[in-house]
């Protein structure tokens, strides 16, 4: 309780992995009433969309084994955050009052205009609901159908590699270059692991228009296509910018080194839909599970009166799932520049299994015991603040 006999509200917009684990975390304290807002009943393992949609997994959990006791789940969508009447409005109607909110909304995919019949003729699998659609789509396609995966990213990769090892025909359409984000190494080794499995690999050109039953490459190439994924680009829900806030150019909230708000310090910010001083991390789960935790910290410093702690977390790199049985893992330093070595195979596969299960259980772990969730911290972000100050 406060001291005038009443709880701090907080509502937590998003239930992925940085909303839940921040709504968890603020359980540090008695005296708050906080509410999570989610368009979906259940919790998503984005992660494992790619294995979801092959039908291998079914990629979400009820809440009701990763919520904290007192934690209210309300099924909704934020339509806009009233920031002069401290509301977040509802698509039901509803509104719910608020003393801080905490922004967590995640990102979507984001099919590009530009490309003709992408928007008309392409299947995502960047939420659960298009991710749904997909694999029905799947499970009716004859298995000699080729499918054209759209996107060289870390998304397009496992995807790719999940539908090549049940026997389908994949062309994985690059743009510029296979993972650009990996190290040479990194690259060497899932481009030995698609090659292997029959997965063609067109770097250096783009889909220019997307037919029913075909591609169009930039360099006027028609490729029969009887299914086509596009897994390139990401965006995020236009929450932020509806209710009048200052985002950046993809739409992310802008927000100061501790995640407030550059518009209002009732509003702290959390994982792919933060942009902390216009200068994102990555969108992912690694980051965002520490930004959930910190987001609450954030929030609970300002109940209790203390100065919030700026961002502190290092990377470690990535891993690429590569079908059910090798992955490529890519170590990274600190600032998420990758070292130019990898562990790939079954060993990586196994890590990254753990991984997975760990992203998942922590939250858990979060619920019955708050505080609980680490993460590595140091990081050069960190020490370039301080050494600003």
């Amino acid at each position: 309780m406060t001291e005038h006999g009443t709880l701090h509200k907080i509502v937590v917009i998003g239930g992925g992995y940085a909303g839940t684990v921040a709504a968890n975390h603020l359980r540090l304290r008695t005296d708050v009433d906080i509410t999570l807002v989610n368009s979906r009943p259940k919790f998503v393992e984005r992660i494992r969309l790619h294995q979801f949609v092959a039908g291998g997994y079914d990629a979400s959990v009820d809440y009701g084994t990763l919520l904290g006791d007192g934690i209210r789940l309300v099924v909704d969508d934020a339509t806009r955050i009233d920031t002069a009447s401290r509301t977040v409005e509802l698509a039901s109607g509803r509104a719910l009052d608020y003393d801080y909110v905490i922004y967590a909304v995640g990102s979507t995919g984001a099919t590009p205009s530009s490309v003709p019949g992408a928007g008309e003729f392409t299947y995502s699998l960047a939420e659960f609901e298009a991710a749904q659609r997909l694999r029905a789509r799947l499970a009716e396609l004859p298995a000699d159908a080729e499918v054209t995966v759209v996107g060289g990213g870390l998304t397009g990769i496992e995807t790719a590699a999940e539908l090549a090892e049940q026997g389908r025909t994949v062309t994985l359409v690059c743009g510029a270059a296979l993972a650009p984000s990996l190290s040479t190494a990194g690259r060497r080794s899932v481009m030995t692991w698609l090659s292997e499995h029959g997965v063609t690999v067109l770097e250096g050109t783009a889909v220019a228009e997307v037919r029913q039953d075909a591609v169009v490459l930039t360099d006027a190439t028609v490729r029969r296509s009887g299914l086509t994924i596009w897994t390139a680009g990401f965006g995020v829900p236009g929450l932020a910018a509806a209710s009048g806030l200052r985002v950046d150019a993809l739409g992310r909230l802008l927000t100061d080194e501790t995640l407030l708000s550059v518009d209002d310090d009732r509003i702290v910010a959390a994982g792919d839909a933060a942009s902390p001083s216009g200068r994102p991390l990555r969108m992912s789960c690694q980051a965002a599970v520490p930004l959930g935790v910190q987001a609450a910290d954030t929030v609970l410093s300002r109940i209790a009166g203390t100065a919030p702690a700026a961002i502190d977390q290092a990377f470690k790199g990535s891993i690429i799932s590569l079908g059910r049985h090798a992955a490529t893992m890519q170590p990274a330093r600190a600032d998420d520049t990758p070292l130019d070595t990898c562990i790939d195979g079954q060993q990586a596969a196994e890590i990254k299994e753990e991984f997975c299960k760990k992203a998942v259980t922590g939250i858990g772990l979060e619920a019955r015991s708050p505080g609980t969730v680490v993460w590595q911290k140091s990081g050069p972000r960190a020490a370039r603040m301080a050494a600003s100050v």
